[in-house]
Protein backbone atom coordinates (compact mmCIF):
# COMPACT_ATOMS: atom_id res chain seq x y z
CA UNK A 1 0.00 0.00 0.00
CA UNK A 2 3.05 2.90 1.28
CA UNK A 3 4.64 1.87 -2.31
CA UNK A 4 1.34 2.28 -4.03
CA UNK A 5 1.21 5.16 -2.48
CA UNK A 6 4.80 6.43 -3.38
CA UNK A 7 4.24 5.88 -6.97
CA UNK A 8 1.41 7.74 -7.15
CA UNK A 9 2.50 10.72 -5.35
CA UNK A 10 5.59 10.33 -7.76
CA UNK A 11 3.67 9.99 -10.70
CA UNK A 12 1.29 13.32 -9.72
CA UNK A 13 4.32 15.12 -9.09
CA UNK A 14 6.23 14.52 -12.52
CA UNK A 15 2.93 14.98 -14.31
CA UNK A 16 2.03 18.48 -12.28
CA UNK A 17 5.39 20.08 -12.66
CA UNK A 18 6.62 18.50 -15.75
CA UNK A 19 5.71 21.78 -17.47
CA UNK A 20 7.93 23.96 -15.71
CA UNK A 21 10.94 22.05 -16.33
CA UNK A 22 12.18 23.94 -19.78
CA UNK A 23 16.02 22.30 -20.30
CA UNK A 24 17.88 19.05 -21.14
CA UNK A 25 19.53 19.26 -17.57
CA UNK A 26 15.69 19.63 -15.89
CA UNK A 27 14.56 16.85 -18.18
CA UNK A 28 17.14 14.50 -16.74
CA UNK A 29 15.95 15.05 -13.46
CA UNK A 30 12.32 14.17 -13.93
CA UNK A 31 13.25 11.38 -15.79
CA UNK A 32 15.76 10.16 -12.89
CA UNK A 33 12.66 10.12 -11.10
CA UNK A 34 11.09 6.98 -13.15
CA UNK A 35 14.40 5.58 -12.57
CA UNK A 36 13.36 4.77 -8.93
CA UNK A 37 11.18 2.24 -10.41
CA UNK A 38 13.73 0.26 -12.93
CA UNK A 39 13.38 -2.61 -11.15
CA UNK A 40 9.53 -2.25 -11.61
CA UNK A 41 8.80 -2.59 -15.42
CA UNK A 42 5.63 -1.56 -14.93
CA UNK A 43 5.25 1.39 -12.50
CA UNK A 44 8.82 2.57 -14.67
CA UNK A 45 6.36 2.50 -17.99
CA UNK A 46 3.43 4.06 -16.25
CA UNK A 47 6.15 6.91 -15.03
CA UNK A 48 7.34 7.33 -18.58
CA UNK A 49 4.06 7.16 -20.39
CA UNK A 50 2.86 10.44 -17.43
CA UNK A 51 5.54 12.50 -18.10
CA UNK A 52 4.79 11.67 -21.90
CA UNK A 53 0.90 12.11 -21.74
CA UNK A 54 1.89 15.62 -20.06
CA UNK A 55 4.45 16.96 -22.46
CA UNK A 56 1.96 15.77 -25.49
CA UNK A 57 -0.81 18.15 -23.80
CA UNK A 58 1.50 21.02 -23.36
CA UNK A 59 2.91 20.27 -27.41
CA UNK A 60 -0.80 20.59 -27.80
CA UNK A 61 -1.45 23.78 -26.06
CA UNK A 62 1.44 25.53 -27.73
CA UNK A 63 0.53 23.95 -31.35
CA UNK A 64 -3.25 25.74 -30.32
CA UNK A 65 -1.93 28.87 -29.74
CA UNK A 66 0.46 29.17 -33.14
CA UNK A 67 -2.07 28.28 -34.58
CA UNK A 68 -4.89 30.45 -33.78
CA UNK A 69 -2.04 33.45 -33.88
CA UNK A 70 -1.12 32.41 -37.35
CA UNK A 71 -5.28 31.98 -38.20
CA UNK A 72 -5.72 35.28 -36.96
CA UNK A 73 -3.43 36.80 -39.60
CA UNK A 74 -5.27 34.85 -42.35
CA UNK A 75 -7.87 37.00 -41.90
CA UNK A 76 -5.68 40.21 -41.82
CA UNK A 77 -3.64 39.90 -44.46
CA UNK A 78 -5.56 36.61 -46.36
CA UNK A 79 -2.03 35.02 -46.82
CA UNK A 80 -2.41 31.47 -45.83
CA UNK A 81 1.34 30.39 -46.38
CA UNK A 82 2.55 30.42 -42.79
CA UNK A 83 0.03 28.61 -41.48
CA UNK A 84 0.58 25.90 -44.21
CA UNK A 85 3.82 25.74 -43.13
CA UNK A 86 3.30 25.30 -39.98
CA UNK A 87 0.79 22.27 -40.26
CA UNK A 88 3.39 20.84 -42.68
CA UNK A 89 6.73 21.53 -40.41
CA UNK A 90 4.84 19.13 -37.32
CA UNK A 91 3.60 16.97 -39.69
CA UNK A 92 7.29 16.69 -40.41
CA UNK A 93 8.54 16.54 -36.67
CA UNK A 94 6.06 14.26 -35.74
CA UNK A 95 7.29 11.93 -38.48
CA UNK A 96 11.02 12.75 -37.73
CA UNK A 97 10.55 11.72 -33.75
CA UNK A 98 8.58 8.94 -34.99
CA UNK A 99 11.42 7.65 -37.07
CA UNK A 100 14.51 8.74 -34.73
CA UNK A 101 12.58 7.67 -31.69
CA UNK A 102 11.82 3.34 -33.54
CA UNK A 103 15.16 3.29 -34.75
CA UNK A 104 16.79 3.38 -31.25
CA UNK A 105 14.09 1.25 -30.20
CA UNK A 106 14.79 -1.73 -33.23
CA UNK A 107 18.36 -1.24 -32.34
CA UNK A 108 18.27 -2.02 -28.61
CA UNK A 109 15.50 -4.95 -29.37
CA UNK A 110 14.69 -7.28 -28.47
CA UNK A 111 16.69 -7.06 -25.30
CA UNK A 112 15.25 -5.06 -21.99
CA UNK A 113 15.27 -1.30 -22.70
CA UNK A 114 13.98 -0.96 -25.57
CA UNK A 115 10.90 0.04 -24.51
CA UNK A 116 12.59 2.75 -21.96
CA UNK A 117 14.52 4.32 -25.01
CA UNK A 118 12.10 4.60 -26.95
CA UNK A 119 9.88 6.80 -24.67
CA UNK A 120 12.87 8.44 -23.40
CA UNK A 121 13.98 9.68 -26.50
CA UNK A 122 10.23 11.03 -27.50
CA UNK A 123 9.95 13.07 -24.02
CA UNK A 124 13.40 14.55 -25.01
CA UNK A 125 12.02 15.76 -28.58
CA UNK A 126 8.57 16.57 -27.48
CA UNK A 127 10.32 18.82 -24.89
CA UNK A 128 12.74 20.52 -27.45
CA UNK A 129 10.07 20.81 -30.13
CA UNK A 130 8.24 22.79 -26.71
CA UNK A 131 10.90 24.95 -25.87
CA UNK A 132 11.35 25.86 -29.75
CA UNK A 133 7.51 26.59 -30.00
CA UNK A 134 7.54 28.48 -26.69
CA UNK A 135 10.33 31.36 -27.95
CA UNK A 136 8.51 32.26 -31.08
CA UNK A 137 5.98 35.33 -30.76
Amino acid sequence: MKKSLFTLSVLILAQCSFSAYGNTGEIENILAKCEKFEQNTDEHSRCLDNIKDSLERELQTWLNHHTLLLEEKVLVNGRHSALKLFNRSQNNFITYRDNNCRWQYLAIAPQRGAETAYKQCVIRMTQNRIKELSVIQ
